[in-house]
Protein backbone atom coordinates (compact mmCIF):
# COMPACT_ATOMS: atom_id res chain seq x y z
CA UNK A 1 0.00 0.00 0.00
CA UNK A 2 1.22 3.29 -0.92
CA UNK A 3 1.88 5.92 1.70
CA UNK A 4 -0.53 8.79 0.45
CA UNK A 5 -3.40 5.20 1.22
CA UNK A 6 -2.58 5.31 4.60
CA UNK A 7 -3.58 9.26 5.30
CA UNK A 8 -7.40 7.99 6.32
CA UNK A 9 -6.61 4.51 7.99
CA UNK A 10 -5.37 4.83 11.34
CA UNK A 11 -2.27 3.28 9.85
CA UNK A 12 0.77 4.32 10.81
CA UNK A 13 2.55 5.85 7.70
CA UNK A 14 5.57 8.17 6.75
CA UNK A 15 4.47 11.56 6.36
CA UNK A 16 7.61 12.58 4.56
CA UNK A 17 7.25 10.34 1.57
CA UNK A 18 7.86 12.73 -1.43
CA UNK A 19 4.06 11.71 -3.40
CA UNK A 20 2.60 12.96 -0.11
CA UNK A 21 4.79 15.87 -0.11
CA UNK A 22 4.46 16.63 -3.38
CA UNK A 23 0.70 17.09 -2.74
CA UNK A 24 0.53 18.84 0.28
CA UNK A 25 3.06 21.43 -0.93
CA UNK A 26 0.42 22.15 -3.47
CA UNK A 27 -2.39 22.70 -1.24
CA UNK A 28 0.03 24.98 0.91
CA UNK A 29 0.36 27.51 -1.49
CA UNK A 30 -3.03 28.39 -1.43
CA UNK A 31 -2.86 28.78 2.24
CA UNK A 32 -0.16 31.10 1.56
CA UNK A 33 -2.63 33.08 -0.81
CA UNK A 34 -5.58 33.23 2.14
CA UNK A 35 -3.01 34.66 4.17
CA UNK A 36 -1.54 36.95 2.27
CA UNK A 37 -4.94 38.57 1.49
CA UNK A 38 -6.00 41.68 2.89
CA UNK A 39 -9.16 43.07 5.17
CA UNK A 40 -11.07 44.18 2.85
CA UNK A 41 -10.41 41.22 0.02
CA UNK A 42 -13.68 39.24 1.75
CA UNK A 43 -14.85 37.59 -1.48
CA UNK A 44 -11.12 36.57 -2.23
CA UNK A 45 -11.09 34.69 0.97
CA UNK A 46 -14.53 33.10 0.71
CA UNK A 47 -13.42 31.86 -2.86
CA UNK A 48 -9.91 30.64 -1.55
CA UNK A 49 -11.53 29.01 1.33
CA UNK A 50 -14.04 27.07 -0.93
CA UNK A 51 -10.98 26.01 -2.78
CA UNK A 52 -9.26 24.57 -0.03
CA UNK A 53 -11.47 22.85 2.35
CA UNK A 54 -13.00 19.78 1.62
CA UNK A 55 -16.89 21.59 2.50
CA UNK A 56 -17.15 24.90 3.88
CA UNK A 57 -20.73 26.18 4.91
CA UNK A 58 -22.14 29.29 3.58
CA UNK A 59 -21.34 32.30 6.07
CA UNK A 60 -18.26 30.61 7.48
CA UNK A 61 -15.03 32.94 8.17
CA UNK A 62 -12.09 32.38 9.10
CA UNK A 63 -9.17 35.37 10.69
CA UNK A 64 -6.11 34.75 8.76
CA UNK A 65 -3.50 34.20 9.64
CA UNK A 66 -4.72 30.19 8.99
CA UNK A 67 -2.42 27.27 9.56
CA UNK A 68 -3.31 23.91 8.56
CA UNK A 69 -1.05 20.96 7.09
CA UNK A 70 -2.94 20.42 4.15
CA UNK A 71 -4.71 23.89 4.10
CA UNK A 72 -7.70 22.33 4.73
CA UNK A 73 -7.79 19.55 2.34
CA UNK A 74 -9.59 17.48 4.94
CA UNK A 75 -11.69 19.64 6.53
CA UNK A 76 -15.28 19.85 6.47
CA UNK A 77 -17.06 22.62 7.89
CA UNK A 78 -20.69 23.62 8.46
CA UNK A 79 -22.44 26.89 7.81
CA UNK A 80 -22.04 29.68 9.99
CA UNK A 81 -18.65 28.76 11.49
CA UNK A 82 -16.22 31.42 12.88
CA UNK A 83 -12.97 31.34 13.75
CA UNK A 84 -10.81 33.58 15.29
CA UNK A 85 -6.84 34.82 14.55
CA UNK A 86 -4.59 31.60 14.41
CA UNK A 87 -6.55 28.50 14.35
CA UNK A 88 -4.62 25.39 13.30
CA UNK A 89 -5.97 22.49 12.00
CA UNK A 90 -3.69 19.35 11.93
CA UNK A 91 -5.52 18.34 8.84
CA UNK A 92 -3.63 15.35 7.86
CA UNK A 93 -7.01 13.05 8.01
CA UNK A 94 -10.49 14.40 8.55
CA UNK A 95 -11.56 17.03 11.11
CA UNK A 96 -15.74 17.36 10.81
CA UNK A 97 -17.50 20.74 12.45
CA UNK A 98 -21.03 21.17 12.91
CA UNK A 99 -23.12 24.63 11.70
CA UNK A 100 -22.26 27.67 13.99
CA UNK A 101 -19.20 26.54 15.74
CA UNK A 102 -16.88 29.53 17.01
CA UNK A 103 -13.43 29.17 17.75
CA UNK A 104 -11.60 31.45 19.50
CA UNK A 105 -7.97 32.61 19.74
CA UNK A 106 -4.76 30.02 18.78
CA UNK A 107 -7.21 26.85 18.94
CA UNK A 108 -5.67 23.80 17.85
CA UNK A 109 -7.54 20.97 16.34
CA UNK A 110 -5.33 17.83 15.47
CA UNK A 111 -5.79 15.07 13.41
CA UNK A 112 -1.87 13.75 13.87
CA UNK A 113 0.14 12.26 16.09
CA UNK A 114 2.97 10.23 16.18
CA UNK A 115 3.82 7.01 18.49
CA UNK A 116 4.97 7.29 22.08
CA UNK A 117 7.90 4.73 21.28
CA UNK A 118 11.10 7.00 20.45
CA UNK A 119 12.45 4.39 17.57
CA UNK A 120 9.19 4.81 15.48
CA UNK A 121 9.61 8.62 15.89
CA UNK A 122 12.98 8.40 15.15
CA UNK A 123 12.43 6.48 11.66
CA UNK A 124 9.49 9.30 10.92
CA UNK A 125 6.20 7.44 11.53
CA UNK A 126 2.71 8.86 11.63
CA UNK A 127 -0.51 8.36 12.59
CA UNK A 128 -4.32 10.00 12.20
CA UNK A 129 -7.63 9.92 13.33
CA UNK A 130 -10.47 12.17 12.42
CA UNK A 131 -11.61 14.29 14.72
CA UNK A 132 -15.71 15.51 15.21
CA UNK A 133 -16.94 18.95 16.66
CA UNK A 134 -20.75 18.84 16.64
CA UNK A 135 -22.80 22.06 16.01
CA UNK A 136 -23.18 25.39 17.87
CA UNK A 137 -19.82 24.65 19.95
CA UNK A 138 -17.78 26.96 21.58
CA UNK A 139 -13.98 26.59 21.67
CA UNK A 140 -12.29 28.67 23.75
CA UNK A 141 -8.99 30.38 23.08
CA UNK A 142 -6.10 28.39 23.14
CA UNK A 143 -7.78 25.12 23.57
CA UNK A 144 -6.20 22.31 22.42
CA UNK A 145 -7.87 18.92 20.74
CA UNK A 146 -5.86 15.65 19.91
CA UNK A 147 -6.66 13.21 17.68
CA UNK A 148 -9.54 10.65 17.92
CA UNK A 149 -11.62 13.27 19.53
CA UNK A 150 -15.15 13.80 19.49
CA UNK A 151 -17.46 16.94 21.12
CA UNK A 152 -21.08 16.49 21.25
CA UNK A 153 -23.42 19.56 20.03
CA UNK A 154 -24.09 22.66 21.72
CA UNK A 155 -20.65 22.23 24.16
CA UNK A 156 -18.42 24.90 25.97
CA UNK A 157 -14.56 24.21 25.80
CA UNK A 158 -13.07 26.66 28.27
CA UNK A 159 -9.96 28.47 27.41
CA UNK A 160 -6.80 26.61 27.33
CA UNK A 161 -8.21 23.27 27.85
CA UNK A 162 -6.53 20.23 26.63
CA UNK A 163 -8.97 17.89 25.21
CA UNK A 164 -8.29 14.22 25.18
CA UNK A 165 -11.08 12.07 25.82
CA UNK A 166 -14.83 12.36 23.96
CA UNK A 167 -17.02 15.28 25.46
CA UNK A 168 -20.71 14.83 25.47
CA UNK A 169 -23.38 17.15 24.03
CA UNK A 170 -24.25 20.44 26.31
CA UNK A 171 -21.98 20.53 28.66
CA UNK A 172 -19.37 22.78 29.86
CA UNK A 173 -15.58 21.35 29.86
CA UNK A 174 -12.80 22.30 30.90
CA UNK A 175 -8.78 22.00 32.26
CA UNK A 176 -5.29 19.59 31.07
CA UNK A 177 -7.24 17.26 30.75
CA UNK A 178 -10.04 18.89 29.69
CA UNK A 179 -13.03 17.18 32.27
CA UNK A 180 -16.90 18.07 32.19
CA UNK A 181 -17.50 20.51 34.80
CA UNK A 182 -21.56 20.61 34.43
CA UNK A 183 -24.28 20.81 32.21
CA UNK A 184 -25.40 23.74 30.57
CA UNK A 185 -28.89 24.36 31.93
CA UNK A 186 -31.79 26.92 32.78
CA UNK A 187 -29.51 29.83 34.65
CA UNK A 188 -27.78 29.98 31.09
CA UNK A 189 -30.35 31.09 29.50
CA UNK A 190 -30.90 33.82 32.27
CA UNK A 191 -27.20 34.51 32.84
CA UNK A 192 -25.02 35.00 29.88
CA UNK A 193 -22.08 35.97 31.73
CA UNK A 194 -21.44 35.58 35.78
CA UNK A 195 -24.11 37.96 37.16
CA UNK A 196 -24.86 39.46 33.81
CA UNK A 197 -28.41 39.38 32.39
CA UNK A 198 -29.65 38.27 29.09
CA UNK A 199 -32.09 40.90 27.99
CA UNK A 200 -36.03 40.11 28.26
CA UNK A 201 -36.07 40.95 24.22
CA UNK A 202 -33.14 38.41 23.78
CA UNK A 203 -35.10 35.36 25.58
Amino acid sequence: MAERDKLHTGELYLPGDKDIVREQTECLEKLYDYNSTRPHEAEKRAALLKEMFAEIGEESYIEPPLYANWAGKHVHFGRGIYANFGLTLVDDTHIYVGDNTLFGPNVTVASAGHPIDADLRRRGYQYNFPVVIGKNCWIGADAVIVPGVKIGDNTVIGAGSVVTKDIPSGVVAVGNPCRVMRQIGERDREFYFKNARVPDELK
